[in-house]
């Protein structure tokens, strides 16, 4: 079984899928309508080490349609989804979203 995740930031760089699934992962284009992006400094020195940057983008929901945050959809397995969970930290919770395609995927997003 496969996975969709939504990411529009850290975890589309290819250093950051081979230390969180071992691998890259096949992605496509898409995009997250009613959100914008924000910037988000992370303090945990394994996430900062892995992504090399403590600046990392965070999606916060306006339900403004107009805002828009490109990204990819990559295909995961349950494990890989786990590992990803693993790497986010508190301020980030996955949601299932609608995207611009109509198809569904988890995303991580701002708490509310």
């Amino acid at each position: 079984m496969t996975l969709p995740l939504f990411s529009y930031g850290t975890l589309q760089q290819r250093g950051v899928q081979l230390a969180t699934f071992g691998r890259e992962s096949a992605s496509r284009s898409d995009t997250l309508p009613g959100y914008r992006l924000d910037v988000l400094t992370i303090t945990v020195p394994g996430v900062v080490d892995v992504s090399g940057s403590a600046e990392h983008p965070i999606a916060t929901a306006t339900g403004d349609t107009d805002d828009v945050i490109a990204g990819t959809v990559m295909t995961l397995t349950a494990e890989e989804l786990a590992a990803a969970d693993r790497y986010g930290v508190d301020e980030y919770t996955r949601m299932d979203v609608l995207l611009s395609s109509g198809a569904r995927a988890w995303a991580y997003v701002a708490r509310r």
